[in-house]
This record gives C-alpha cells, sequence and structure tokens, in this order.
C-alpha cells in the first residue's frame, strides 16, 4: 500500500533524506537521488530571513525539477511571519512545506523556535494553523519526543498538529535535552502509529545506519516510512542498500572505490553549479573525510583535498587518487 501526503505518492515505505543544516544543499541532493531517496527537504529556512528578503535564505529556496517531490523546511518563533514565510515558500514551487520543530540547537531554540515549541504545544498549534493556511500544499511536521525526559508529549502534538490539517509527520526519537547524545527511542513512535484516531503517515527518524537496522525497526515500530540523516552524509548509498535489503534480504556490495570518487566527482561539480567556483570549491571541503571514510593511508589525499583552491587542481588530485596502485584493494568493495 503506498504511503501518501496529499496527492504525492511515496510508494510503499519511503526512506525521506533528513533536512541538515549546511548539508542538505541541492549539490548534496543530487547524490542521494541518484542513490534512491524517495523524498527529500531543503535546509531549514528561517522565516525572519524570508520575510527580509536575506539572500542566504532565498538561495535556499532553490529546487529542481529532477528532486520532487520535495520540501521546504522553514522555522520561526513569530506566528504571522511564519504564515508569511509559509506563503513565500509556496511561491518557489515545492510539492509540499515543512515545519521544523526539531532543532534543538541553541541559536534556533533559545530563540523560541524549532524544538522550544515543544514547551508551549498551544502556541505550536497556533503556528501550524497559520502556516496551513496560507498554503495550497501540504504541510507536514518534523519534531521530537519533548522538551526532556519529564515532557515526552509527541503524543499530544501528533493529535493537535493533525487534526490541524498536517498531512504527515515526523518524529526524531530523542528529546531536545539529548540533543543528538545517546541512542534514539522510538517506542513512543510505535505508540503513535499504533493510536487508531491517528490516520497520518508516520515517520521514523534518528539512528538508521545500516540496512539490517532499518528493516528490524520497520518490522518492530511499525512506521510508514523512514528518515535518514547523519548516516547518508558521504554515502548517499545507504538508500540503494536499505531498499536492495528489504526487497531480498540480501547485503548490496558495498560501493567501489571508483563509485566513492564519482559520487564525490558529481557532488564537486554541482557544488561549483550552483554556489560558483570559490564558495563550491570551499564549502565542498566538508564532505571529503566523509567520501573517503575507513580507507587507509588516505590522510595525505584528505590534506591535499581540503587545501586546492580550484576544480582543476580538484580534477588532478582526485584523478591521481584513482589511478594510484597503492588503493587498487579497495577497487571492489570498501567497507564503510
Amino acid at each position: 500500500m503506498s504511503v501518501q501526503i496529499g496527492n504525492i505518492d511515496l510508494g510503499e515505505f519511503p526512506l525521506l533524506l533528513a533536512p541538515m543544516e549546511d548539508v542538505s544543499d541541492p549539490p548534496f541532493r543530487y547524490v542521494c537521488k541518484q542513490h534512491g531517496a524517495d523524498m527529500m527537504y531543503t535546509e531549514f529556512i528561517s522565516s525572519e530571513g524570508l520575510i527580509r528578503d536575506a539572500a542566504k535564505s532565498l538561495k535556499k529556496l532553490d529546487i529542481f525539477e529532477y528532486e520532487r517531490p520535495i520540501g521546504i523546511q522553514i522555522f520561526g518563533s513569530d506566528i504571522e511571519h511564519m504564515r508569511e514565510a509559509s506563503a513565500i515558500s509556496s511561491q518557489a514551487g515545492p510539492d509540499l512545506i515543512d515545519i521544523n520543530y526539531g532543532c534543538p540547537v541553541k541559536n534556533v531554540a533559545c530563540r523560541g523556535a524549532g524544538a522550544s515549541l515543544l514547551q508551549d504545544i498551544d502556541k505550536m498549534v497556533a503556528m501550524t494553523k497559520a502556516v496551513v493556511e496560507a498554503t495550497h500544499l501540504p504541510v507536514t511536521v518534523k519534531t521530537r519526543l519533548g522538551w526532556d525526559d519529564n515532557t515526552k508529549n509527541v503524543q499530544e502534538v501528533a493529535m493537535r498538529l493533525q487534526d490541524v490539517g498536517i498531512k504527515a509527520l515526523t518524529i526524531h526519537g530523542r528529546t531536545r535535552a539529548q540533543m543528538y547524545k545517546g541512542s534514539a527511542d522510538w517506542t513512543l513512535i510505535r505508540e503513535i502509529k499504533k493510536n487508531p484516531l491517528i490516520n497520518i503517515p508516520i515517520f521514523g527518524n534518528g539512528d538508521i545506519d545500516s540496512p539490517e537496522k532499518a528493516a528490524a525497526w520497520r518490522m518492530e515500530y511499525g512506521v510508514d516510512g523512514m528518515m535518514i540523516g547523519r548516516a547518508a552524509i558521504g554515502y548517499p548509498w545507504i538508500f540503494r542498500e536499505i531498499k536492495h535489503y528489504f526487497k531480498t534480504g540480501q547485503h548490496l556490495d558495498k560501493p567501489t572505490f571508483a563509485e566513492r570518487i564519482d559520487a564525490c566527482r558529481t557532488h564537486l561539480v554541482k557544488s561549483i553549479e550552483w554556489k560558483g567556483p570559490k564558495t563550491g570549491v570551499f564549502e565542498m571541503r566538508r564532505h571529503y573525510s566523509n567520501y573517503f571514510k575507513g580507507i587507509d593511508n588516505f590522510k595525505e589525499y584528505r590534506m591535499k583535498l581540503v587545501t586546492a583552491g580550484t576544480f582543476e587542481e580538484l580534477e588532478e588530485i582526485l584523478h591521481e587518487i584513482e589511478h594510484n596502485p597503492k588503493f587498487e584493494n579497495y577497487v571492489h568493495s570498501v567497507e564503510i
């Protein structure tokens, strides 16, 4: 049975790419889409930034046809500003609008946005209603279990947000107090999914980093799909590996060394196309160690990659890596 968000058909058990600040930009989304992500989101975008036409916020509205279905994720602390941001985002032509009620970082949560709204459910409901009313698109929400262990109120959140019109809910299995530490707990996510009064898709998020875990948790927690974040950084093959395991019960071969270089090069090219040669090269530096994680004797090349200043230099380094005999053992299979 297909999962539907409004009129968007996501197939039987969709794998979603999480919106991650400074990561989930169009170049990164491109390589994840190539390797099986079913739906993706922009980096979260400040409602304040959109309203005052801040260049950085407006740039994040860039979406491309090959990315569909894609959602624009917005966050903020002011209800009217979120209403305006919803309308502005809708004009960029996404398939849905997503509200971030999950970001735990200080400069978001301590300004009354993101996970902070878990401390004021009435305001969260009013804000969500405003966003829903301001757009013709489906509205979804991403949130956490609660603010801390004493206030795990996500069940109330799910019911009340469904009542004001959201079409799907993604739940990260940690509280705001946990940040990204400890283990994600999906037991409350399962309870929400089992609640007969909940009729929207429920997606689980947090700690999905292998095909085996994805398959086990799919059975154990009964969610409609999964959102994958950190495990996809430098390893977009996670999506195709999970899908293959679901289908066959077998492990797909790990990406070859050549595939790693190809994905890295594609990411670099897309980064330069979207950001320009200077910024594109500079901002790609955060990704190299992830693409070549676990490869012995790679430090020298990692240093070269993060200090190169032009595409031509980087292309030369990647070519040299590709043809270096000391990496021959990695040609057929590389473990992460």
